[in-house]
């Protein structure tokens, strides 16, 4: 094919599994999109294990966010332009299926699946939690009420989902807002720290079980004492899968693209614009927090837990509601990350239906009249329900969460798959040389696979998250197997 081949000379073969007519209504805007795009970026990780993150490695956490961040840039990059290629894919792992083959494309369907079921489980979970946390810092105890507090906002988010996209996209977007507001005071608040030369005295900070020491704001808290890896090496290689899991769901944008208005207009700016948002907000925090609270202040609990920084830095500044603040803002963030998962993977379940051979599997394939997938996203809210009854079940629990933990470490496969995919997109007769282009593929597509593959061997270092590990191994062995068997390897020559 040459240089200046069109879409028009696509091969109908390879595209005949996953090319639709689009049911969606187109209902995300510009602003939606953008806001979504953040939304996806910062996570809970960012307000309340930043202060880990910190201890483990020191300043040099800062160089870990933005080298993961970039390579998260590359890897949305992709999907960005396979998604330009196409925007009536509702998803970008169909690309996978299209360039990798049936078989693969199936495993990574449905292993995605069940991997945003699991982590929806963890978030509803979260949400349980930090419900509980924020109203208990008012003296008013509804730990009994958990199930209950679960149960009304997994409802509240489904019905949410049920209706126009459009709803869907203004929530995220609020929620967005709310988590920004937060980084840009607190960011504003160590400026002002840094001018006026604030000290502060030994404080009890809400959430930690030992006093917090004194100390002076000032950049040389930076400085001072840095080394790559202060704690050893094998915590700092470990440092970057505490990262790369912060940023899990940056993705998601990839999910919207059918539902959008102008997507090959819109697509390339959120996209563009989500290197400047890991600079502002997560480099930006950091550094931030590290001026305020030297690095060697963050130590653990007994129980292995940390302070939130974000308390920590609006303790010291007098705020003494900053715990209720935080947990808020907390609350905010892991409702969005579960409005975010109760979308996807409805969008994700519809697919699989629309790909089926079975009946009853194939009713999923549906469009309500709000011209959303009404039947997916009522099933995959119900699987993501089970949290609630696992909740109370103490010795089951232990074993939801090696599950939950092996699913965010089957996403690093998918994102492994994604780029290949895109690799071979490129290499493909259907490639849009006047696309919105990923530079250098030959370069960056290896690049980040080898990054993914060494993020997955990251995991077998510590006990922690050496169990997730294997359990996350031993699907890709059991399942892939079955994929294998079950369906083509490549997609048949239809002549």
């Amino acid at each position: 094919m040459s240089a200046s081949s069109t879409p028009s000379t696509q091969s109908a073969v390879n595209r005949a599994d996953t090319h639709e007519a689009n049911e969606m209504a187109r209902g995300l805007s510009n602003r939606h999109v953008q806001f979504i795009a953040i939304g996806g970026t910062i996570g809970t990780g960012l307000f309340l294990g930043s202060g880990e993150s910190i201890a483990l490695t020191g300043p040099s956490i800062v160089l870990v966010y933005i080298v993961v961040g970039l390579v998260m840039f590359l890897m949305m990059r992709a999907i960005g332009e396979l998604m330009y290629s196409d925007p009536d894919q509702h998803t970008f792992i169909n690309f996978i299926n299209r360039y990798c083959g049936p078989a693969i494309g199936k495993f990574a369907l449905v292993s995605y699946w069940i991997a945003l079921l699991l982590v929806g489980m963890t978030e509803l979970s979260a949400v349980g939690a930090y419900f509980v946390t924020f109203f208990g810092t008012f003296g008013i105890d509804l730990a009994a009420w958990k199930w209950a507090i679960e149960l009304v906002f997994l409802v509240g988010l489904i019905c949410l989902n049920l209706c126009a996209v459009k709803f869907f996209g203004e929530t995220e977007f609020w929620f967005s807002m709310i988590k920004i507001t937060l980084i840009v005071a607190m960011i504003a608040t160590a400026v002002v720290m840094l001018v006026i030369g604030f000290k502060y005295g030994q404080t009890q900070i809400p959430g930690q079980d030992h006093p917090s020491p004194g100390a002076s704001v000032s950049l040389m808290n930076i400085i001072n004492g840095f080394q790559i890896a202060p704690n050893g090496w094998a915590k700092f290689l470990m440092s970057f899968q505490m990262v790369f899991f912060a940023y899990t769901l940056i993705e998601f944008v990839g999910v919207t693209v059918s539902e959008t208005k102008n997507p090959r207009r819109v697509i390339p700016k959120a996209i563009n614009n989500i290197i400047m948002r890991v600079l502002i907000f997560y480099v930006g925090a950091l550094i931030s927090i590290m001026a305020i609270v030297p690095w060697r202040n963050f130590q653990p609990n007994e129980d292995g837990s940390y302070a939130s920084p974000f308390i920590m830095v609006f303790e010291y500044a007098g705020l003494d509601w900053a715990a209720a603040l935080v947990f808020f803002v907390v609350l905010t963030a892991s409702s969005s990350a579960l409005n975010s998962l109760l979308y996807s993977a409805g969008r994700h379940l519809f697919q699989i239906a629309g790909n089926s051979s079975s009946p009853r599997i194939k009713g999923l394939a549906q469009v309500s009249h709000q011209k959303v997938p009404a039947k997916a996203i009522v099933v995959s809210g119900a699987f993501v329900g089970i949290c609630v009854i696992v909740s109370m079940f103490p010795q089951v629990s232990g074993s939801f969460v090696l599950f939950s933990s092996a699913a965010s470490a089957v996403i690093i496969l998918i994102y492994i798959l994604t780029m290949v995919a895109h690799f071979r997109y490129r290499r493909s007769a259907e490639f849009l040389p006047d696309g919105f282009l990923m530079p250098a593929y030959k370069v960056f597509d290896p690049l980040a696979v080898v990054f993914f593959t060494f993020i997955y061997i990251t995991l077998f270092i510590g006990p922690s998250t050496r169990g997730s590990a294997v359990v996350s191994l031993v699907w890709f062995v059991v399942f892939g197997a079955f994929c294998l068997w079950r369906y083509p390897l490549h997609h048949r020559d239809a002549n």
